[in-house]
């Protein structure tokens, strides 16, 4: 044997055993077995051997969590590849840069570059390329919720693999087809999809293969109501993580956790899980993880009734979530989105309706017919969609500063002296620091703010005036004053609908925008009931 197939040889077996051990989760292993090839590689200096073996070597460290280490790595292996014309280790290293943008929360860049791996593959003839390619731009579709793109890319992917003869890759489209029918209901189909998976994964020995089909199971039972069996799966994948240390797996294991726990009626241990989890995806630079984690978390704040901690979690994850977008329309992650907002104006109603009508009871239903004028008002001037659920967080919360208003104010039944006006014109101010510390990602505070401004600029607190009052402030305004109109108060028995026209007529162009007023009488037919 020659002293190059020698070489070719203990480079061989280093990198096998390489692979190995990272298959079996030992990543220092894995990463003292493929330096050492490196090593070998570079006084050898075979360039697609190098960029390949770079590859690797940041494949490991971005399963550890270190993304920055992985990037720099992979941008290496794609300069040696463009130094030596190798088109085909571009691609590869194009697909392993879009991984990481994916994982930091970039899907549009990730996508950008997924695409271009695939093109580049298909120009080359590399089947595997392209199935790796389709599986992750699968994932991607799958965080958008589009579901039916995401099986049909798996299903592309798990075509080409099995023409491959390759059971790891295989084994990986199958689980992610496994969690596409999860979130279409097809609990069936996804269980099935597990099992092939979990039996090839046990054939592999790939440990962290089987943690991720594991984790992913315990979502299926949670679906299900399965408990024990999602309990069980939990602390499967929890093991292997925990011995393979990574993060993004072990915040996944402590977020089912954390569900588990919320249903299962122990809110106490959902908290601690899923505190755990975030620290986790944080620690592991993962947004996506962060914003799941954190919309759980709501979920048990909303059922203890800690109503400002779960509107708090509520506009982190729609920040983290938004994050996900990187700049798209918000058709992105709509699922998740459409999710929240429920979650939302259910939390926000409570809060805004129990804050106003336990200081004043004369105030009862006031928040919720707010919210209906304002929403019809706001759908007239065109809003929709995902604005119209801002508005109608904003109109919920319009009052919630009159906490800091004593109760002998709210409910007096003659004129208030200018020392209680003082008492009442804070609560605008008072509501604005409320929500400012939610940190609401739209912004609200303009309608809690500004909704007693004029639009002859005599109002209150900042005497703004006609269009420099923020429109939604404008509109919760006519809606505002049309309410109190139309309700019994302390000192006085509701107006009929006629009387409250005439009334909004007469504050048109004073303190009501005219062409807002002119609107609702378009709109608004009759009071409604909360």
């Amino acid at each position: 044997m020659t002293t190059a197939e020698k070489t070719a040889l203990s480079l061989d077996s280093l990198i096998e055993r390489a692979k190995a051990a990272e298959r079996a989760g030992d990543w220092t292993d894995a990463l003292q077995q493929y330096e050492a090839a490196f090593a070998m590689l570079s006084r050898e200096g075979d360039a697609r051997q190098i960029a390949s073996l770079l590859r690797d070597i940041g494949g490991v460290y971005r399963l550890r969590g270190e993304l920055e280490v992985a990037t720099e790595l992979y941008e290496a292996s794609m300069e040696i590849a463009r130094l030596n014309g190798l088109e085909d280790q571009i691609a590869y290293g194009m697909n392993c840069l879009a991984i990481v943008e994916q994982t930091l929360g970039r899907p549009d860049a990730a996508e950008r570059l997924y695409k271009k791996a695939r093109g580049l593959a298909e120009e080359a003839g590399l089947d595997r390329l392209m199935a790796i390619t389709d599986v992750n731009l699968g994932s991607l579709a799958n965080i958008r919720g589009d579901i039916k793109t995401a099986l049909k890319s798996y299903r592309s992917a798990l075509t080409r693999y099995e023409g491959l003869d390759d059971p790891s890759a295989v084994m990986a489209a199958l689980n992610n087809m496994g969690m596409a029918h999860v979130d279409l209901g097809q609990y069936d189909k996804a269980e099935q999809c597990f099992d092939k998976a979990y039996a090839m994964g046990s054939s592999t020995d790939h440990a962290a293969a089987i943690a991720r089909i594991q984790v992913n199971r315990a979502e299926l039972y949670l679906k299900r109501q399965q408990y024990e069996q999602a309990r069980q799966s939990c602390d499967d994948a929890f093991a292997i993580y925990s011995r393979l240390g990574a993060k993004s797996g072990l915040g996944e294991a402590y977020k089912f956790y954390g569900v588990f726990y919320r249903e299962t009626g122990k809110s106490h241990l959902a908290d601690i899980h899923l505190d755990l989890a975030l620290k986790l995806a944080e620690s592991a630079q993962n947004p996506l993880l962060q914003a799941e984690v954190t919309h759980e978390l709501a979920r048990v704040h909303i059922e203890e009734r800690r109503n400002r901690d779960a509107i708090s979690c509520l506009n982190r994850a729609h920040r983290l979530f938004n994050q996900m977008q990187a700049g798209r329309d918000l058709r992105a992650v709509e699922g998740q989105m459409r999710e929240l907002e429920t979650s939302y104006l259910k939390v926000v109603e409570h809060w805004g309706s129990e804050t106003l009508e336990s200081a004043d009871p004369w105030m009862l239903g006031h928040a919720q017919r707010v919210a209906a004028y304002t929403e019809r008002l706001a759908s007239a001037m065109g809003v929709s969609g995902r604005a119209l659920t801002w508005f109608k967080v904003g109109a919920f919360l319009h009052d919630v500063g009159k906490t800091v208003v004593p109760e002998s104010v709210l409910t007096k039944s003659g004129s208030l002296n200018e020392a209680e006006w003082e008492m009442m014109r804070r609560h605008t101010v008072a509501g604005d620091d409320i929500v400012a510390s939610l940190e609401f990602p739209f912004n609200v505070r303009s309608m809690v703010r500004s909704h007693h401004e004029r639009w002859d600029g005599k109002g209150y607190p900042d005497n703004l005036s006609r269009r420099d009052i923020p429109l939604p402030a404008r509109i919760i305004s006519v809606a505002d004053v049309y309410d109190a109109l139309t309700s019994d108060r302390s000192y006085r028995k509701a107006y009929t609908h006629q009387d409250a026209r005439r009334m909004l007529d007469e504050q048109a162009g004073s303190s009501l925008d005219p062409k807002l007023v002119a609107l609702f009488h378009q709109v608004v037919a009759e009071p409604v009931s909360a």
